[in-house]
């Protein structure tokens, strides 16, 4: 089997209710995993496409968090509506979705334009 050419991290972490840091299954993630799984199935993309769930990507406050490597490109505040544009812009083409893409000074910094520190 031929490598898989990008690899996408959807957070699917569970929190208990009123947990003050949230989680991102609460805002739907399962159904951004799935719905970016059928998107890239749509597009021919299965065998080169990996779409896992994730633990906590530590990116609570952005929720629900998506990484794609190689490119280290992170994503937030993902919606299933998203998925087809994600799917057919960076995975089959490798142009991120800039409207839905992190700044850098927002992963792992203490303080970000989103509010709350890394991982809050």
């Amino acid at each position: 089997m031929p490598l898989f050419e990008r690899h996408v991290f959807v957070c699917t972490n569970v929190r208990p209710d009123g947990h003050p840091r949230g989680c991102c299954h609460a805002r739907d993630a399962e159904a951004v995993r799935e719905a970016l799984r059928a998107a890239a199935a749509r597009l021919g993309l299965a065998r080169r496409v990996r779409i896992n769930a994730a633990g906590c990507l530590d990116q609570c406050r952005h929720g629900v968090a998506v990484v794609v490597y190689p490119e280290q490109v992170w994503y937030g505040f993902v919606t299933p509506a998203d998925a087809e544009e994600i799917a057919e812009s960076h995975l089959a083409h490798g142009r991120p979705v800039e409207r839905l893409r992190l700044p850098d000074d927002c992963i792992n910094t203490p303080r970000c334009r989103h509010g709350g520190g890394a991982g809050s």
